[in-house]
């Protein structure tokens, strides 16, 4: 881990005494590193879209993943700029829609009462009916073998910086069809890790080169349409889909694997586990 790494890291992480209860012995002092949480304001066109409670750090890749997957933007040029309103480490993110794109997502920001689901979970049908008319089947173009997927898995431990100091953070791995990692991302959150690792691509106009993701929690609908919007053809969770998660990938094409034991169950896209 490099110097700048290992600075950012202590930024998202606070110490905190605590009494530690070991049997047979009682209780002990004992201190520990807690993962920082704060809100993050994403403001589009000058008014707030969204606040969201997410791990400081890699707001520029939130914001334009976070847009990316809630329909706002289709491309990195419907982004005109993504400005940090208090320098790097701000709780406000900026974002400014090219004129084109504006005129043709205006009644998403306009809408009365909305508030934005995807980064904490979505509520209700009329907000999955609407996010539903964003997706797209993904490609046909990958296979995987059970070997290599037991493989890539191991790899998450070597990314997960936060979690071995505090044993709290979710993570989200994007590879490529040649099992390359391409980007990684934590979070108290498990959706603010993978709007990350996506935005990070995004905003290098390369995410059409990823097409499997590899995330340390369950597979969520919101998980999943995320993925969908960022045309991954493979999800691989620690933990089993719902059942929502479960239509949509069967409906996008995608195949969603769950890691268990030295098992692998696989719930939809059979054919690409090979």
């Amino acid at each position: 881990m490099n110097i700048e790494t290992n600075l950012n890291i202590n930024k998202q992480l606070k110490k905190k005494v605590v009494w530690y209860h070991v049997p047979d012995i009682g209780k002990q002092e004992h201190e520990l590193e807690l993962l920082q949480e704060e809100p993050l304001s994403i403001n589009i066109q000058g008014k707030t879209y969204s606040v969201i409670m997410r791990t400081p750090g890699e707001e520029r890749a939130h914001a334009a993943g976070f847009c990316l997957a809630e329909g706002i933007v289709d491309n990195m040029d419907d982004i005109a700029d993504i400005a940090l309103c208090d320098g790097d480490e701000s709780n406000v993110a900026a974002v400014m829609l090219s004129k084109a794109r504006l005129a043709k997502v205006s009644h998403l920001l306009e809408r009365k009462g909305y508030v934005s689901q995807t980064s904490c979970g979505i509520c209700g049908r009329g907000i999955i009916d609407d996010l539903s008319t964003i997706l797209e089947p993904v490609a046909k173009s990958l296979t995987i073998s059970f070997d290599q997927v037991m493989e890539i898995v191991n790899w998450m431990k070597d990314v997960q910086h936060l979690r071995r100091r505090c044993n709290s953070s979710h993570a989200a791995v994007l590879l490529d069809r040649n099992l390359k990692i391409l980007s990684s991302a934590e979070d108290a959150g498990r959706h603010n890790a993978l709007d990350k690792a996506i935005g990070k691509l995004f905003l290098e106009r390369m995410l059409n080169h990823a097409g499997i993701a590899l995330i340390s929690s369950r597979a969520s609908y919101e998980m999943i349409q995320k993925c969908g919007r960022a045309g991954i053809e493979i999800v691989i969770s620690m933990s089993r889909p719902t059942a929502l998660a479960c239509d949509l990938g069967d409906r996008l094409g995608m195949t969603l694997a769950d890691v268990r034991d030295k098992g692998l169950f696989v719930f939809t896209g059979h054919n690409r586990i090979i």
